[in-house]
Order: structure tokens, then C-alpha cells, then sequence
């Protein structure tokens, strides 16, 4: 095949290189890796990743909002009721803490994670809230969740599924993986209810 048949691939841009080689790195170490070690995995020149990240924190940042958007995207909410969307915060939290970049995040980056679990808001957070928001305001008008303020509502069931992500590891011997989920659940259809 000549060169001007062949099909050429897309080439992918420099943040998306970076980010791939951050989730590559955490998913086989216990450390987080340096600009200089994300560069070489990148492919590209430390002031390379500079211009895009201004710090490691950044691209760990960037790369949660990143999963967390694939994982929303990969967990449709099957019915528009309040089991529907329990179920889905619950299937949604369950993969938060089970992949295999995101909770490695736990034990690597524990600064990082408490910064954004104890201090602020991260854009993931923010994210997941708007997208609580917009599903339980859609939810209630079927009758299904209480009448509340739905920014209010959707804020305390992201904390409650933040607390059992964060926590899974922790409690596994007491609450085994359906055990978890049951609970979970049940928590926030009680915490929902009308």
C-alpha cells in the first residue's frame, strides 16, 4: 500500500497523552509520578506537559474529572423514579471505588483526595452534582423523592456515596461487595424517600 492510500491515525492530543500515561503509571505503582516521569510515559518533553499541567496535582485533578465523566457516561439511569436513580449512584459509586485508576488514587494520592474530600469542591464533585441535581429535579416531579431543594438533596447523597466510596476498602471485611451495594442503597432510598 502506498503512503498516499494509507490510513493515517489521528494523532492524540498532548493532555490526553498525559493523562493516558497518569492512569498507566498509577494503575502498576504506589507513588505518584513525577512531571519528568509523565513526560517520558507521554512520549513528549517535560515544558511539553508543563504547558498543559501547571503541576502533578493538576493532571491527577484533570485526570479524575476525565474518569469520572467516562464512568457517568458508562452508567445510564435505567428508569425515571427513585429506584432508577438509586440504582444508578449506586452501580456509579461502585465503579468509582473499583477502577483501576480512580481508586489506586486513594492510596497514592491520599493528600490530593483528602484536599478535595475535607477543603473544596473539585470539578469531578461539581460534575457529579449538577448531574444529581438535574436527575433528582426530574425524579421529584414523578412523586417519587421527597420535596426538597434538589442542589440540597443532591449534595448529601454525594456525600453519602462519597463517604462509602472513600470507606469501601476500609469496612470490606464487615461489608462485603453486595453487602455494600445493598446498604448503600438503602441509604439513599431512605435518605430520598417522601
Amino acid at each position: 500500500m502506498s503512503s498516499r492510500n494509507a490510513v493515517l491515525a489521528e494523532p492524540v492530543d498532548a493532555p490526553t497523552r498525559i493523562l493516558d500515561a497518569a492512569a498507566r503509571v498509577l494503575r502498576v505503582s504506589d507513588r505518584r509520578p513525577g512531571i519528568a516521569e509523565l513526560a517520558r510515559q507521554a512520549g513528549m518533553s517535560r515544558p511539553t506537559v508543563y504547558r498543559h499541567f501547571a503541576d502533578e496535582a493538576a493532571v491527577f485533578r484533570a485526570l479524575w474529572e476525565r474518569e469520572i465523566r467516562r464512568l457517568m457516561a458508562q452508567t445510564p439511569r435505567t428508569t425515571d423514579d427513585r429506584a432508577g436513580l438509586v440504582r444508578q449512584v449506586v452501580d456509579l459509586a461502585d465503579r468509582i471505588s473499583t477502577h483501576e485508576t480512580l481508586a489506586r488514587t486513594f492510596v497514592t494520592e491520599p493528600a490530593l483526595v483528602a484536599r478535595y474530600i475535607l477543603d473544596r469542591l473539585g470539578t469531578g464533585q461539581r460534575v457529579l452534582l449538577e448531574s444529581l441535581r438535574d436527575a433528582i429535579g426530574l425524579v421529584q416531579a414523578g412523586g417519587s423523592i421527597r420535596a426538597s431543594e434538589p442542589t440540597e438533596l443532591a449534595a448529601m447523597t454525594l456525600l453519602i456515596a462519597q463517604s462509602a466510596i472513600q470507606s469501601r476498602r476500609m469496612i470490606a471485611d464487615q461489608l462485603p461487595d453486595a453487602a455494600w451495594r445493598r446498604e448503600l442503597a438503602r441509604a439513599l432510598d431512605g435518605y430520598l424517600a417522601p
